[in-house]
């Protein structure tokens, strides 16, 4: 039997286990997120992932066939010059009764009102301890706080989750949530020794069963160890940790011969990733990927993962540390 750990993170959001599956571009889909939420941590569907509030709407009809436990919606807002109807997808949220929202991106404060209208407790991702205090200042319930390892976008200050964590904790009086190079209960029981809550992962819940990825991009994530990630778009003060393949080579090349964003774009279309986890070609687009590569070694059913993460956290937490006390 499972063991529990108690944290603000389980008693807040009615969970289980203090694990948060962050929202991914196409890979949050029903199928995972409720195989999160099902296994007793939270599982998170990314709005933008289905295009429309409609889709959203569909999306979330899916993940409540397959599970009665509570899940989130990731709402990323983009620096666009066309912006998604961010309203239109909040209102889907409000009225289909959504308990918790994972903002990211820009700041939510022009829509947070009418997210929080539902009564939903607001999570936003931040890259730093400045990003984490204004989210606090504003009203946000808690942060996710992403350290440099982080897959997708770490911002541009390169601290790494061992400092930023326990920063943001002295900080803040609201619940941090640490991001950024978990994957294991080693990674758990180390979070909550920082201080945080509980932790959210990324790179991990990819390679899984559940996982709407094709096999051979889970195989190559396997295969790679912690060096195997790559930083793109540092030229333009938006980094994005992605798996260095080909495609990533080519983009960093042109980033130091000073290709701007114009010939650049064509590259960094989202587009050319969804192919490569659809048609499974590791070398075709940008494939965010964390460090935590580097701890990855086999393709679990998210259940097999959620209770070794569990158990192992509780054996370190209740055995390995009090035994070191004199």
């Amino acid at each position: 039997m499972t063991q529990k750990l108690k944290t603000q993170l389980t008693e807040r959001l009615g969970i289980q286990h203090p694990v948060v599956q962050g929202g991914m571009m196409w890979v949050s889909q029903p199928e995972l997120v409720a195989a999160v939420s099902e296994a007793g941590g939270l599982g998170i569907l990314t709005a933008l992932s289905f295009g429309t509030p409609e889709g959203l709407a569909d999306a979330i009809a899916r993940t409540r066939e397959l599970t009665d436990k509570p899940f989130g919606v990731n709402l990323t807002f983009l620096p666009t010059l066309k912006a998604p109807d961010y309203p239109a997808f909040i209102k889907i949220i409000v009225s289909e009764g959504i308990p918790v929202v994972e903002t990211a991106g820009r700041n939510p404060e022009p829509f947070l009102e009418q997210i929080k209208s539902g009564g939903a407790l607001v999570i936003h991702k931040c890259t730093a301890v400045r990003f984490a205090l204004k989210a606090e200042a504003i009203g946000c319930d808690m942060v996710s706080i992403d350290g440099f390892e982080c897959a997708g976008h770490p911002g541009e200050d390169d601290v790494t989750s061992l400092i930023l964590i326990p920063r943001a904790v002295d900080e803040l009086s609201i619940p941090v949530i640490a991001s950024g190079g978990f994957a294991d209960g080693r990674g758990l029981a180390a979070a909550l020794a920082l201080g945080a809550e509980g932790i959210n992962m990324g790179t991990r819940f990819v390679v899984t069963q559940e996982a709407p990825v094709h096999p051979a991009i889970k195989q190559r994530l396997v295969e790679v160890d912690e060096t195997r990630t790559a930083l793109v778009m540092r030229s333009l003060r938006n980094s994005e940790r992605v798996l260095k393949n080909d495609w990533a080579e080519k983009i960093i090349g042109m980033e130091k011969e000073g290709a701007g964003i114009s010939e650049l774009a064509p590259l960094l279309s989202g587009k050319n990733g969804l192919k490569a986890l659809r048609e499974g070609n590791p070398e075709i687009g940008l494939l965010a990927a964390g460090q935590s590569t580097g701890l990855i070694r086999d393709i679990p059913s998210v259940a097999e993962l959620m209770e070794k993460i569990i158990s192992d956290a509780a054996e370190i937490l209740g055995k390995r540390l009090p035994g070191m006390l004199a």
